[in-house]
């Protein structure tokens, strides 16, 4: 009754389910892991968001290259302000404003790129509070550079002059005339009458959109893989069934078969009797 299952037509539905079942399988395993590293990741920045506020302030240059471990943390830097820009389009306690952002020249010719505060309305030259001048020190939350579309940065071109969209080395090198860390600080006080802008999760650290994505899929293989093999044990009952009714003779007529039948009775109710020939007289 089985012997249907070395048919080629079943060998390759045989070798199909054998090879998307444990594809799916791991398919949905792989979107868990890349949900549970979001989760992890995100325990981590909430942990270091947590001593962030207690642990003192580290050199600049030992914090550098951002990760998602100094990324939140404290950090501080001596040197004299330089070139400002303002950054719009920035919400703060649900108001739309910009951020005042000062070059901080270091040793080495290098500019760290310093959020000072925060200011609501558009974005004015005019309001923005002057940096002090002479050399300073800055302690604030070291932050990774911006990408266009994460995280709310605009992805706008065409800015007036002394403005940027995104505050990152590759946006600010062509605005200033020093080079920029990749990295920026924003103080953990503002200055001059400013909000003070609270640091932000690391990217793809949060429990946002695309970690709940990376949840969904896993479900949807799971999902998949099951329905593999719900659609093989059904196309093998169907099979069997078929096979048993073929050798109790419950098959219904070929359609084929009962076309033939009628087209059959139809020529001969047609013709009926062919009437005979007169025969000829001599």
């Amino acid at each position: 009754m089985y012997r249907f299952l070395l048919t080629p037509r079943w060998w390759g539905i045989n070798v199909f389910v054998l090879l998307a079942i444990p594809f799916c399988i791991f398919m949905g395993s792989w979107q868990l892991g890349r949900f549970e590293d979001r989760v992890r990741d995100h325990r981590t920045a909430e942990a270091t968001a947590s001593t962030a506020r207690t642990e003192p302030a580290r050199p600049l240059a030992a914090m550098l290259p951002v990760t998602t471990e100094t990324s939140g943390r404290q950090t501080t830097a001596k040197g004299r302000y330089g070139k400002q820009l303002l950054v719009p389009g920035r919400e703060l306690d649900g108001r739309s404003g910009y951020y005042v952002l000062t070059l901080l020249r270091v040793d080495g010719g290098k500019a760290l790129p310093v959020v000072r505060g925060w200011l609501p309305g558009t974005a004015d030259p005019a309001k923005a509070p002057a940096a002090p001048t002479g050399e300073v020190t800055v302690t604030g939350a070291l932050q990774a550079s911006e990408s266009p579309g994460s995280n709310g940065v605009s992805t706008a071109g065409g800015l007036p002059a002394g403005q940027t969209a995104a505050i990152s080395a590759a946006s600010l090198v062509n605005l200033v005339p020093y080079t920029p860390y990749d990295a920026w600080i924003t103080l953990g006080k503002a200055d001059s009458g400013m909000k003070a802008v609270p640091p932000a999760a690391p990217d793809n650290t949060g429990l946002d959109l695309k970690a709940f994505q990376n949840l969904g899929y896993t479900g949807e293989w799971f999902v998949f893989a099951g329905f593999v093999v719900f659609m093989w044990f059904r196309l093998l009952r169907r099979e069997v069934e078929f096979a048993r009714d073929a050798e109790l003779g419950l098959l219904p007529e070929a359609p084929w078969a009962e076309d033939s039948a009628e087209a059959g009775e139809k020529v001969s109710g047609d013709t009926g009797t062919t009437p005979a020939t007169p025969s000829a007289t001599a």
